[in-house]
């Protein structure tokens, strides 16, 4: 049995999600896992006798105009590390969650060693700001292991950071008991969706990168051809602009603004194909939900999609802007009502071959076992 730390970003995105459900599913297999963060992680969602939840205060001492949050969480890693005497502390993302371990290993007295997992946008986003590059190499360099979740993202690193730390590539996964196609019930009937209608889902952020625009011009042309509709799942900073253009479209009576769904398990068993046109994604952790419900996905060639979509056997690939390309295949798949079930077929199996949770799991914890002995 061993002791693991974990830190991450403890509200909605992949990095939470993955981090989260690595514990629950460690902890189930009778290890010790503390979650250190600045809240309750979205995800740790049942009580489990292995899993402790440590809470980050910040001091508002009037000296500071911000409180020093990196501070106060090394402070508490430290703090965790002496008091359970962790053989792990585990973190998501370089910047600032190495950063603040390594500071937490200098001051704490008892041994612990630091796993970093890079999951995208500290490399993509913070890794090309010149004032940060320095640090988050240092972050990296000073783990003891670090890990990525594609091979895609282990060239950013180096081409972005140039970081000459090994980084081996441990995959995002899905908790199989969570994501599974469900019946559907009376959830199209809810939404007005018709009998013969195709569902269409795009799950994200709404944020530039995700170019959701795009989603919406490529539904324009699978409409065209077909009963259809869109299912826009999520907020974000584009998300009054997407309402905006589908209005100007005039699409507003087939394309469903949904917002954040804590649930969308159901909205994917509903869904016959997703869309995720983004320009930059390190993995993609949404195509493997919706794999994992049995619905095929059309994903961008950009990051670590091409690593999860195979293509034209539980997806398609298509360059970044092509929405031609994307409802040229679409409209093909759809039509085909054998090829649709194949391939729905082959995304499940794909998901629950490639990328089983177990198996993932596994890999982090012979990681682990690997640094302590």
């Amino acid at each position: 049995m061993m002791k693991i730390g974990i830190t991450c970003y403890p509200t909605v995105g992949g990095s939470g999600i993955i981090a989260t459900e690595l514990g629950m599913l460690m902890a189930e297999q009778g290890h010790e896992i503390h979650f250190v963060t600045s809240s309750l992680p979205f995800r740790l969602n049942r009580i489990h006798p292995n899993i402790y939840y440590h809470e980050v205060e910040l001091n508002h001492y009037p000296v500071f105009q911000y409180p020093p949050f990196d501070l106060a969480l090394a402070n508490k890693m430290a703090e965790v590390i002496d008091q359970e005497e962790l053989d792990v502390l585990h973190v998501h993302y370089a910047m600032p969650h190495a950063i603040c371990a390594i500071l937490a290993k200098d001051i704490a007295k008892h041994d612990v060693k630091i796993v970093t997992t890079l999951h995208g946008t500290d490399i993509t986003v913070l890794g090309i700001d010149h004032s940060l590059k320095k640090m988050i190499r240092h972050g990296i360099e000073q783990s003891d292991a670090v890990t990525a979740v594609s091979e895609s993202l282990v060239e950013q690193t180096r081409d972005v950071v140039g970081a000459d730390k090994a980084i081996q590539v441990i995959y995002n996964f899905v908790n199989e008991a969570d994501y599974r196609k469900n019946p559907a019930g009376s959830i199209r009937e809810q939404y007005g969706i018709n009998p013969d209608d195709k569902v269409i889902i795009h799950i994200s952020n709404f944020r530039k990168v995700k170019r959701v625009q795009e989603v919406i011009y490529t539904f324009q042309q699978i409409q065209e051809k077909m009963n259809a509709k869109l299912l826009l799942v999520g907020d974000g900073p584009e998300y009054s602009e997407m309402h905006r253009l589908v209005n100007k479209l005039g699409l507003a009576d087939d394309v469903l603004f949904l917002g954040k769904q804590k649930n969308v398990r159901d909205l994917l068993s509903i869904s016959d194909l997703k869309l995720l046109m983004s320009e930059k994604e390190s993995f993609g952790l949404v195509l493997l939900e919706a794999m994992s419900c049995e619905v095929p996905c059309i994903g961008t060639n950009t990051g670590g999609i091409p690593e999860v979509i195979k293509h034209h056997e539980t997806g398609f690939i298509v360059d970044v802007g092509d929405t031609d390309q994307a409802a040229a295949y679409a409209i093909d798949l759809l039509q085909n009502e054998s090829r649709l079930q194949q391939f729905s077929h082959n995304a499940l199996i794909h998901a629950r071959n490639r990328f089983y949770s177990q198996d993932i799991v596994q890999q982090y914890i012979d990681l682990y076992d690997q640094l302590i002995n």
